[in-house]
């Protein structure tokens, strides 16, 4: 009896240990990932540079040479500081996500910045009617693509 429950605590630990180095190497593997960093670093200065042209008035200045030019389309962020500021965001976002399509040591799941990204685009130019589509085809095509590149055990 006593070895049968020996057998069992050892087996017991090694599960344990297995889990708990499989932990640590998700733990180490997104704390080594400086990219995250960068990119609320990089929001973070967009977010005040653009406060910052709002309050010092270069944002109408801005719109104002925009609405008197010849553009062929309309600029709906136009001295709107906030959905310049979403706009930038999603933009940021974007480049987060190629990266990490990109670069395999900065891989990791990306759903939901897809949906951050897209939702601050929907934020930007007000149109939601465009963006709950947008929305429903990231997901429909992250779990399509999950599936295709799923690795096979």
């Amino acid at each position: 009896m006593d070895e049968k429950q020996e057998k069992f605590d050892e087996k017991e630990m090694e599960k344990h240990d297995e889990k708990s180095t499989e932990e640590k190497n998700y733990d180490e593997k997104y704390r080594r990932d400086p990219l995250g960093a960068i990119v609320w670093a990089v929001i973070l200065i967009w977010v005040g540079i653009v406060l910052l042209a709002q309050n010092l008035g270069y944002l109408e200045q801005l719109g104002l040479r925009l609405k008197f030019g010849e553009l062929p389309f309309v600029v709906p962020f136009v001295g709107d500081s906030w959905s310049l500021i979403f706009l930038g965001i999603a933009f940021i976002l974007l480049i987060e996500v190629v990266v990490r399509l990109l670069v395999p040591d900065y891989r990791r799941p990306l759903m939901g910045t897809v949906i951050f990204l897209i939702v601050c685009l929907g934020v930007a130019f007000g149109s939601w009617d465009l963006i709950w589509p947008l929305i429903l085809i990231a997901i429909g095509a992250s779990v399509l693509l999950r599936g295709f590149f799923r690795s096979k055990e």
